[in-house]
Order: structure tokens, then C-alpha cells, then sequence
């Protein structure tokens, strides 16, 4: 592995490229990176870039991002099967219909999405800023939130809006088991409950703090407390760890039975050091986003990045 790692490091240095990876990449990964971040961290970082190529390592619509981010520069995803189960829950062709249905509406998606449903909307989000953005919006016009509707949920809870919600979800964040988080609680009764709001809301209910990847990170650093029951992909365990060296981080249990206890994200997994070094060697898997596709689904990006300085 460690071979492997300078390789990589060395085409990198040669083809003047840079890695962008999510806190849900393995951890070998996360280790030669360039940057490691959750969306909104990791779009900030796309625009920065001053590399030629950018290997983004995570999962198709983040990669995407990126493209539309850096129309000129070359954007490789190490293994194109890497998707998302909340991205393929919003097909383009039936959201656009439930937009068109109803016409008065201000379209927010969660950044979770693929470039065509980017392209219908007016303005993107991530769950670091999401409430933000609908506070942008004045109270008497009214929104569509998609595709998440937990995140949809928890953002109405705490803005009092009443958005419109598509119906999608992240089948990890939507796998955590009430009954064992309860249990293990009480084995961890000194533990405090961290939580994605991607999680369904009888998960949110029980924690001590909700927010993004890096909230969370930034939170268990903040906290008094020592301990901590994570609830969110396992992933991102090992740069909070790292963060927090001295605490003691509990994955929240999945409802069904894996021997980690844990939820991992099948699509973020895809991507393994080989392949990272596979896409910088050949310079493939590329991105690519229609030019009729990239010209709207940036507009929506760029009001976020605005609006997030």
C-alpha cells in the first residue's frame, strides 16, 4: 500500500493534479488527499483549485460539482459507479413535472443531486448552510426542498417554513435503528448523541447536536464531553478521531445485523487507492456535464457560494 501511496503522490506532483475527498472515503484515501471536507467545504475548495486536474474522490455528483466549478480543468472520479441513493431518488423528468405543478415556487435542492436537477433549481444547498439559504428566501414566497425530505424536515422544524418536500432520502442515514441506538445508550449512558439531519427524525430526536460532517467534527472538539454515539457514515470516524484523539467515538448501530455496527455507504466505498491511481495514470474516468446542462445547473451554485461567504 504504501508503494501504491507514492505513486500516487508522485503522478500527482507529475501531471500537476490534486485530491479532493469526502470524510466518507476510506481512510487510506483520506490520507493522501489534498483536502478532505464534506459538500460545501469540498465545493469551496473546487472553485480554489489551481491544478489541472482535479481526482475527486467520492461520488458522482460531488465530481459533477466540481465539473461545473471548473468547466476548464480535467475532473476524474475514480470509479464512475460511484453514485448516491439520494441523488438516483429524484429522477429529472418526474421533479420537473412536480415543479411544474406547482409554478410559484422557489426550488432549493440539497446538493445531493445530479447536474439536470441542479439546472431546475434556483438555488443549491448543503446541510452545513442549508437553513441559511432558506432564511434567504422571504416567508411569503413559497419553496420545494429536494431531494432529502428529513433534511427538508428538520430545516422546516427550525426556520417554522412549511416547504413543499420532495420524497427522497440516503438509504444510510435512513438505516440507523432507533430501538439499538436506545440500547446502546444505556450501555453509554455518559455518551452524547451526534447526528447527519439526513437521519430520520426519530433519530434526530435523541441527539445532542445535529449538523454537517464538519459540524460534527467541529463539535465533539468543542465538547466537554469524552464520549460520543456517531449517527452518520462510519466514514467519518477516522478524521474526527484524529481530531479528537483522547475521546471515545461509537458508530450508531444500523438496523440490520453488520459486524462493524456501523452504516457505510456502499457507492463511497466503490473507490479504493488502485482505482484513485488507475484515474490518474490514464487520466479516466472523466466527468463531463453537457454544456446546455452546465450553464443552468452553475447559476444555483454560485448563488450558494454567495450566499455561504
Amino acid at each position: 500500500m504504501e508503494s501504491l501511496k507514492e505513486k500516487i503522490l508522485q503522478l500527482k506532483k507529475e501531471k500537476n493534479a490534486v485530491i479532493l475527498a469526502h470524510y466518507y472515503q476510506q481512510p487510506e484515501i483520506q490520507e493522501i488527499a489534498d483536502y478532505v471536507g464534506d459538500s460545501l467545504g469540498l465545493s469551496q475548495e473546487a472553485k480554489k483549485v489551481n491544478a489541472d486536474i482535479i481526482v475527486f474522490a467520492g461520488v458522482h455528483f460531488m465530481a459533477e460539482t466540481a465539473k461545473l466549478l471548473n468547466p476548464k480543468k480535467k475532473v476524474l472520479l475514480p470509479d464512475l459507479e460511484a453514485g448516491c441513493s439520494l441523488a438516483e431518488s429524484c429522477p429529472p423528468d418526474i421533479f420537473k413535472k412536480f415543479i411544474d405543478a406547482h409554478p410559484h415556487h422557489i426550488v432549493i435542492t440539497y446538493v445531493n443531486c445530479s447536474a439536470e436537477i441542479k439546472a431546475l433549481s434556483h438555488i443549491v444547498c448543503t446541510s452545513s448552510n442549508a437553513e441559511k439559504i432558506v432564511n434567504s428566501v422571504p416567508e411569503n414566497i413559497p419553496i420545494i426542498f429536494a431531494p432529502d425530505k428529513n433534511l427538508g424536515n428538520y430545516i422546516n422544524q427550525k426556520t417554522g417554513r412549511k416547504m413543499l418536500l420532495w420524497d427522497g432520502s440516503c438509504v444510510v442515514h435512513e438505516a440507523f435503528s432507533l430501538e439499538k441506538l436506545i440500547a446502546l445508550y444505556k450501555e453509554h449512558p455518559d455518551a452524547g448523541i451526534i447526528a447527519h439531519p439526513e437521519s430520520e427524525n426519530h433519530i434526530l430526536e435523541t441527539a445532542s447536536y445535529i449538523g454537517s460532517t464538519s459540524g460534527m467534527i467541529d463539535y465533539v472538539k468543542r465538547s466537554p464531553k469524552t464520549k460520543f454515539i456517531v449517527a452518520t457514515e462510519a466514514g467519518i470516524l477516522y478524521k474526527m478521531q484524529e481530531a479528537v484523539p483522547d475521546k471515545i467515538l461509537i458508530p450508531a448501530p444500523a438496523l440490520e445485523d453488520n459486524t462493524c455496527a456501523c452504516s457505510e455507504c456502499a457507492y463511497m466505498k466503490l473507490n479504493t487507492l488502485r482505482k484513485v491511481y488507475d484515474c490518474l495514470l490514464h487520466e479516466s474516468p472523466e466527468i463531463k456535464v453537457p454544456k446546455k446542462i452546465a450553464d443552468k445547473a452553475i447559476i444555483p451554485i454560485q448563488r450558494m457560494l454567495e450566499l455561504s461567504k
